[in-house]
């Protein structure tokens, strides 16, 4: 689909939790966000394997809640 740059400013909501994260070859890092910009929790660091990937959503997971 394709949105519109306001279409996709209108998705965000209050209950949006926005994720950035920051990819390298080794150490990914993470950090998330409210739809206002105030970051929760602290800052994620984890691997590039699966090991990392589940600790990714395990993180997001629990910070949703």
């Amino acid at each position: 689909m394709k949105y519109t740059q306001n279409e996709k400013i209108l998705q965000v909501t209050e209950k949006t939790l926005i994720v950035r994260v920051d990819i390298a070859k080794e150490k990914h890092h993470a950090r998330a966000f409210d739809y206002r910009g105030v970051e929760y929790g602290r800052r994620l660091e984890f691997r590039n394997n699966r090991e990392g990937m589940e600790k990714l959503l395990a993180w997001a997971m629990d910070l949703m809640r």
